[in-house]
């Protein structure tokens, strides 16, 4: 039976958020094709229509799960907005839904290059996006650096806060970073 143009374009979007979700969740080695494609609702021999293997899979679905949100037109995010809401016990709680740059930055360094090179292309896009839309309210000429420097302090905070097996301590790390980041202590 025939895929439609649509119907094949509808498949390859419910594989690419199933591998982006189960990434993030399990991470790189942990997660199969099959599993992806049961995810997806799916049967395991269609996967190689799409993809031409496990590795173009997660450097595809890294880079979608990476592409910075559509900003909502006239409404710039505030920086301490945006930290209250990255630094959040919910945002920790779920990272399949979640950030993937905390997700799966410590295991991206040792993949293939496609995976690195979308990991590197996503992190420069939402540098940007930071730049662009949240850094000018803190300093006005959107400084590069500090965009760096935040982003790599949250990502980081996120990463021990969900490592650790302490809740108090975890909740500690999320606290200490809003405000280190000029972020309500409201989580």
């Amino acid at each position: 039976m025939r895929v439609t143009r649509e119907q094949f374009q509808e498949n390859r979007r419910r594989i690419l958020e199933a591998a982006g979700r189960l990434l993030r969740e399990k991470g790189f080695s942990a997660v199969t094709v099959a599993e992806v494609m049961e995810a997806a609702g799916l049967t395991h021999g269609g996967f190689y229509g799409h993809f031409a293997s496990k590795e173009d899979l997660a450097a595809q679905a890294l880079a979608q799960a990476l592409a910075p949100a559509p900003g909502r037109p006239g409404a710039a995010p505030d920086l301490a907005g945006f930290v209250a809401g990255y630094l959040s016990a919910a945002h920790r709680d779920r990272p399949g839904g979640g950030c993937a740059l905390a997700a799966l930055g410590s295991e991206a360094a040792r993949q293939p290059a496609p995976v690195r090179r979308a990991f590197t292309e996503g992190l420069e896009a939402r540098l940007a996006r930071m730049q662009e839309a949240v850094m000018p309210q803190a300093l006005p000429e959107g400084d590069r650096a500090a965009a760096l420097a935040t982003m790599s302090g949250l990502v980081g905070a996120l990463v021990l806060a969900r490592a650790v097996d302490d809740p108090a301590l975890s909740d500690e790390i999320l606290a200490a970073a809003r405000a280190a980041f000029g972020a309500s202590d409201a989580s």
